[in-house]
């Protein structure tokens, strides 16, 4: 019996064009959504440091660590240092203490919240960091507005400019316990 050498059968040729397409437009929907997140801006923002390089420089220091955290809840802003809760000096239960800076009209008050933040500068000027937490329902564009009250503070000059004055630009972001 003789065995035949069949031609090979011709399949044909895989056709790539259209999966060029894809990987072509998901780079350029990469590039252009990089680009307007670029125009965004970047905020430094930060875990809490935990060990390491900060650790050693904070323990050679003697000065008591400030640790201020602005917490937004529903009800304002409590702002809080090592020492405690500032506000008023009445004793309540932690549940029933009033905010630091309560709503005003229903509005966050980040006029208020930046004067107290540039009185804690004064007493604590080598103090850089602040810690920020939020309740879940609070919208976002509030915790943005909030941080950039503990961020800058306008302060008007001697020639009558208003000038950006850093206030506690190392900002972290906690969860409400």
């Amino acid at each position: 019996m003789r065995r035949r050498i069949r031609e090979e059968e011709h399949t044909g040729e895989l056709n790539i064009v259209p999966y060029l397409d894809v990987v072509v437009n998901l780079v350029m929907f990469m590039l252009l959504s990089m680009t307007g997140l670029i125009t965004l801006g970047v905020l430094n923002v930060s875990a809490p440091k935990i060990g390491g390089e900060a650790a050693a420089a904070n323990a050679a220091d003697n000065q008591p660590k400030l640790l201020l955290t602005v917490v937004i809840g529903r009800q304002g802003f409590y702002v809080a240092g090592a020492g405690g809760v500032l506000g008023p000096d009445a004793p309540a239960p932690a549940a029933a203490r009033p905010p630091t800076i309560p709503l005003r009209d229903l509005k966050y008050d980040y006029v208020t919240l930046s004067e107290q933040m540039k009185k804690i500068k004064e007493k604590f000027p080598n103090e850089t960091a602040v810690i920020l937490s939020a309740d879940a329902d609070v919208p976002y564009d509030v915790l943005i507005q909030t941080m950039d009250a503990c961020r800058e503070a306008s302060v008007r000059a001697a020639d009558g400019k208003t000038e950006r004055k850093p206030l506690f630009f190392d900002v972290s972001l906690s969860l409400v316990g």
